[in-house]
């Protein structure tokens, strides 16, 4: 069984010095935990201006640690070094990976150190978006518009799925590579550009997703994709190092049982993301859980 896991988490530190990561230690060290799987200390990854896995990997915190466990978090600028922590073992979960279509080229490199633990929201979808005013309707309808969007798509990271789908997929199949340029930066960059722009009635085109707040934040609206070139629906899975199953037989199976509508879900990332804010994640979780009594109930269904 692959596992790298050290008392001290000597590993994870080597592994931040090397590719950037950021610790952001949320429990104690010490692995005397009360879980009949062992009560080790239990990481989830996460990039942090990605509120799905923000949101979850918080209430996954409450819960695991209501059931004895030792939870650290530890904070990733990009995709790339989170599933190679995931598949290195240094991070044991990844707990809101998109391996379907937007993650599907680090699930192809990565695969056989991972294991998909289980699917939570079933209909995750990547947009191009545009204000509510900006009169239209698709991506084909960029085409010739370039000058009124400054010849610029406003993306997020450049190592994000939604990047790599953008880049390769959706501007060359509609044209738009020789025109625009695809501007990226960050998430928190993306939405600074957007909610200036709004605040402005400009005109702005960025990359966007679903479920994710901004959508019902700001007044925007999904541009139409004929083509399909933005990829199929896909599920949010918590995807785990190779042999955690084996190791954490009952986590695996909560997560694997859990799961989220769209009422729930919006409603947990709001808390998280605007009700509470940076630095109150626990307190949003908690609020969270005790508007939806029955959740961790259901996980062991």
């Amino acid at each position: 069984m692959k596992r790298k896991r050290t008392t001290n988490r000597v590993v994870a530190a080597a592994l931040a010095a090397t590719v950037g990561l950021t610790l952001a230690a949320c429990g104690s060290d010490d692995s005397d935990g009360g879980s009949d799987d062992g009560g080790d200390t239990i990481t989830l990854g996460i990039i942090p201006s990605w509120t799905d896995g923000l949101s979850m990997a918080y209430l996954w915190k409450n819960v695991l640690e209501d059931e004895g466990y030792t939870v650290e978090i530890e904070e990733v600028t990009e995709a790339a070094p989170l599933y190679t922590g995931v598949a290195q073992g240094d991070v044991d979960v990844y707990p809101s990976a998109w391996p379907e279509v937007t993650h599907a080229s680090y699930m192809e490199k990565y695969g056989d150190d991972l294991e998909v633990l289980g699917t939570y929201y079933d209909d995750a979808k990547l947009t191009f978006a545009v204000p509510e005013y900006t009169d239209i309707d698709s991506i084909e309808d960029l085409t010739g518009e370039a000058d009124r969007f400054d010849g610029r798509i406003v993306g997020i990271e450049p190592g994000a799925g939604l990047t790599e789908v953008t880049t390769n997929s959706v501007m060359p199949e509609y044209g738009l590579d020789g025109d625009y340029e695809l501007v990226t930066s960050s998430t928190t960059a993306m939405l600074a550009e957007l909610e200036t722009a709004v605040n402005n009635e400009e005109d702005i085109v960025v990359t966007l997703w679903r479920p994710f707040w901004a959508n019902s934040a700001y007044p925007v609206k999904d541009l139409e994709d004929p083509k399909g070139a933005l990829g199929e629906p896909e599920g949010l899975a918590a995807v785990a190092t190779d042999g955690f199953s084996d190791e954490f037989p009952d986590v695996a199976e909560m997560m694997a049982n859990a799961t989220l509508d769209d009422d729930q879900y919006g409603s947990l990332e709001d808390l998280v993301v605007n009700e509470f804010g940076e630095g109150k994640e626990e307190e949003a979780v908690a609020q969270w859980l005790e508007d939806n009594p029955d959740w961790v109930e259901s996980l062991s269904s």
